[in-house]
């Protein structure tokens, strides 16, 4: 089969820490976005800080009719998808939208519209819940606005992976244009479940940190003192085109998409196989779907979400795909200050790991200050480093056991 290759041209972001260009100056700086949480009282909850995202006027991409019908997971995929589009320079009056697609991926989806909608129904009955709650809650809408608002009447969907969703649409959405089926696709993901429920639910789950104190500062992965994620929240978009198609309409590259991996640890329902065999599975078949050896991999942007079993996890995955080599290369965690976007993770992550590739840069993991003698990988810890990068892994693991790896690279021009 005559495979297309596939680039990215575009790039938005809504982030604890801004958009694109603020939250990857802030990542190299070593700044948190992590504080307490303010939106509603936490006094009883044994998390009082999380990762949200401020200073975000959902009038700056939709009126007033469309945010009172949209969940702010909604919002945030329109936001992201529109900074992306434009960051593309596509012109979106000249372009086949029949060949444009939409994929975008959640975890948990219109968390936020359940909760006050139920809220709504418990206080005044069934009569009282809007006629919009099931658009505003379902995971899939995301997809289905943004395809909406733009008029791309390709692929469209939502997908649901947990932590692993939005990697799983990037995975998927480069597959699409690989196999013909689209000239171009917007894919990512969005979350938004800094909420009161999701929060006591992962408290309840005992996963996330209760180091309220300094907020900064509790994000930990791969230290000996780590004891949980931090919540985050936000959006990602990527615009994947045809490599070919790319370069005749003059499109900025960022990297192209060179693989992926996927698998199942058929384990557990929320811990990770404790040899990371599930992780290892999917490293080691994005690698081999790259078509690259070990060797040339010089940066992995990792999971890393500063759980006791996850964090060991990954690096033994890492360390069994990768051999000796594992200790050449940096393996940071962009979750030491973003906190975990959950089902936005994975896409946020890779647009970290393209900027490293474009600006020869990769950014510190944050608060690593006792090192876990199980967790024994360059994790950039004493700030950011500039680094010459042509291939590098983003991973995204999920509760459930779902794990996806994601090889991307500087765009190569011999093939």
């Amino acid at each position: 089969m005559n495979y297309h290759r596939v680039v990215v041209t575009g790039m938005g972001v809504v982030s604890p820490l801004g958009n694109l260009d603020k939250c990857w100056q802030a990542l190299l700086e070593g700044k948190s976005g992590v504080g307490p949480v303010t939106r509603f009282d936490v006094s009883e909850y044994p998390t009082r800080i999380a990762a949200e995202v401020r200073d975000f006027d959902p009038l700056d991409y939709q009126d007033k009719k469309e945010i009172k019908r949209s969940d702010p997971s909604q919002q945030y995929a329109i936001a992201a998808s529109e900074e992306a589009l434009k960051d593309s320079g596509m012109d979106l009056d000249a372009v086949d939208k029949d060949r444009i697609g939409v994929v975008i991926g959640s975890g948990i989806g219109g968390i936020t519209a359940f909760e006050t909608q139920h809220g709504k129904l418990m206080k005044s009955g069934p009569g009282r819940v809007s006629p919009f709650f099931i658009p505003m809650m379902i995971i899939d809408m995301c997809a289905g606005l943004v395809s909406i608002r733009y008029g791309f009447h390709g692929p469209n969907y939502g997908m649901v992976s947990a932590c692993a969703s939005s990697s799983h649409a990037i995975l998927d959405a480069f597959r699409i244009i690989q196999r013909g089926e689209a000239d171009s696709m917007l894919c990512g993901g969005s979350e938004a479940t800094i909420t009161p429920s999701a929060l006591a639910g992962f408290c309840q789950n005992k996963a996330m940190t209760t180091l309220n104190e300094e907020p900064e500062k509790a994000s930990r992965p791969f230290d000996k003192r780590r004891d949980g994620f931090v919540m985050g929240e936000g959006a990602a978009m990527l615009v994947l085109e045809d490599y070919e198609l790319a370069v005749k309409r003059g499109a900025r590259i960022y990297g192209e998409v060179f693989g992926g991996g996927m698998s199942g640890d058929a384990y557990h329902m929320t811990a990770p196989h404790p040899e990371g065999l599930g992780a290892r599975r999917a490293m080691k078949a994005a690698i081999d779907d790259a078509g690259i050896s070990t060797e040339q991999v010089g940066y992995v942007n990792t999971h890393g979400t500063a759980t006791g079993l996850g964090d060991i996890a990954e690096t033994k995955a890492i360390k069994a795909v990768l051999g000796d080599h594992a200790y050449k290369i940096p393996c940071n965690s962009t979750k030491s200050m973003i906190g975990h976007l959950l089902g936005a993770a994975g896409a946020i992550e890779t647009v970290v790991t393209l900027k490293s590739i474009q600006d020869g840069m990769v950014h510190p993991t944050a608060n690593l200050e006792v090192p876990d003698p199980e967790c024994d990988l360059d994790y950039v810890p004493e700030g950011k480093r500039s680094q010459a990068i042509e291939y590098a892994l983003s991973n995204s693991f999920g509760f459930g056991g779902h794990n996806v790896s994601l090889v991307v690279g500087k765009p190569n021009n011999t093939q």
